[in-house]
């Protein structure tokens, strides 16, 4: 593969691809001339002589979509480098006529200039870990919607309230059961119940694929040491960012998730945050959020942080905050290599329990022993020193506060980890 000389601009060509179900347009930039050069099948046989027609000084620029990874994985042997770019970052969206053409000319120009950046191109245990969450997804949602239909008969026929919390529990099913509903709204009920049941053996075999591939993790088992960050969260996240080695500084991994304020700033006005990016990953913030939801339940540092912020900004922008941090503090573990200072060991043995349960390990079954009493004595304990922490973690934040020097005028800024 011939390499650019120290010091000299980058010689080729910058081929631009505009990806679809049937076809990829294809354009090339060349000397600063761009010219489209038609149009090529969406298979593999097709884009495999693509490949073989390109030179091995070309580079290659496409848009992120449902087969841009393929494609790349297709190309990438034959030239000198694949950029599978963000559409956000390229400015085609806005402009003021789209057609696959101009889009693919576009894309060549940029790339012969050297103005596209990169995503990142996740490899396959990434690719696999997401497909997986994915599917889950999918399911769960599917899940909902089946029971929804479910509460839809009940409100319909006027029976009110299910007389136990979970109505899809042993209890709430006796009940279903028992009721006299009309023909059609009985085969609505027994049609819903029978996809429940379905999609719930689904789910439970991509959950034991998840917790297989978690158990082999460090990583993954080094996160679960935080008390309420539980199997799916650590997974979303993990897939999300692949090596943590990527993020030099925990504010890039931060940004990266989309979880820090947009800044505003004109003339001489000061700079003002606002609302979070929402840049990147939606399901890694969604699983950092829902995480911080159980982490401000458990006696902690985070859960100080959470009601310091909560007591002036309220619940909405101190949750995420909270999930600003968790993500903070994941980034810390991750690059120091270490556990949770503020762990409840009995706790983390119980998750990695239920992790090998979920992953297909026997269970034990029989009444409770004597060692179970122990361990329920030791996370009273542990409750306990998390109290004190976060006691301590308080007291630290009110003492600064108060022996810090205070400027005229200056009102009092959020906390920036």
């Amino acid at each position: 593969m011939q390499q650019v000389p120290p010091g000299c601009r980058w010689v080729g060509r910058g081929i631009g691809l505009d990806l679809h179900r049937d076809f990829v347009e294809v354009a090339i930039c060349e000397g600063g001339v761009v010219r489209s050069a038609g149009r090529v099948k969406t298979t593999p046989e097709a884009l495999e002589v693509l490949a073989a027609s390109l030179e091995p000084t070309d580079r290659v620029a496409m848009e992120v979509s449902g087969g841009s990874w393929e494609v790349a994985r297709i190309l990438e042997g034959h030239v000198q480098k694949v950029v599978v770019v963000s559409p956000d970052d390229t400015g085609i969206a806005q402009a003021r006529t789209k057609t696959d053409r101009l889009d693919a000319r576009a894309l060549a120009k940029l790339l012969w200039q050297g103005d596209l950046d990169a995503v990142w191109m996740p490899d396959k245990r990434c690719r696999v870990l997401r497909r997986r969450l994915s599917r889950r997804e999918q399911l769960v949602r599917s899940r909902t919607r089946c029971k929804g239909e479910v509460h839809a008969v009940l409100m319909r026929q006027l029976l009110g309230k299910p007389p136990c919390s979970d109505l899809f529990g042993v209890k709430g099913l006796k009940w279903l059961r028992s009721l006299t509903l009309p023909v059609e709204e009985a085969e609505t009920v027994q049609a819903a119940l029978r996809q429940i049941a379905f999609l719930d053996r689904e789910i439970e075999a991509v959950e034991r694929l998840i917790a297989k591939e978690m158990l082999a993790s460090p990583e993954a088992r080094r996160l679960l040491t935080v008390p309420g960050v539980n199997l799916i969260a650590t997974a979303t996240f993990l897939a999300a960012i692949g090596d943590i080695s990527r993020f030099s500084s925990s504010r890039r991994l931060v940004a990266y998730l989309g979880l820090d304020p947009r800044v505003r700033q004109s003339g001489e006005q000061p700079a003002r945050s606002g609302r979070i990016s929402k840049r990147g990953s939606a399901s890694a913030r969604w699983a950092l959020v829902e995480a911080a939801w159980s982490v401000v339940c458990q006696p902690g540092p985070l859960r100080a942080y959470y009601q310091r912020i909560r007591a002036r900004r309220g619940h909405g922008k101190a949750i995420v905050a909270a999930a600003r941090k968790l993500a903070v503090l994941f980034w810390c573990l991750l690059h120091r290599g270490e556990d949770y200072a503020h762990q409840q060991p009995s706790l983390t043995a119980q998750k990695l329990r239920r992790l090998e349960i979920v992953a297909g390990a026997p269970v034990r079954k029989g009444k409770p022993s004597g060692v179970w009493v122990t361990h329920a004595r030791m996370r009273q304990a542990e409750k306990q020193l998390a109290a004190q922490a976060q006691a301590s973690y308080e007291r630290a934040v009110r003492d600064w506060q108060v022996g810090r020097p205070k400027k005229a005028g200056a009102s009092v800024t959020a906390e920036r980890a």
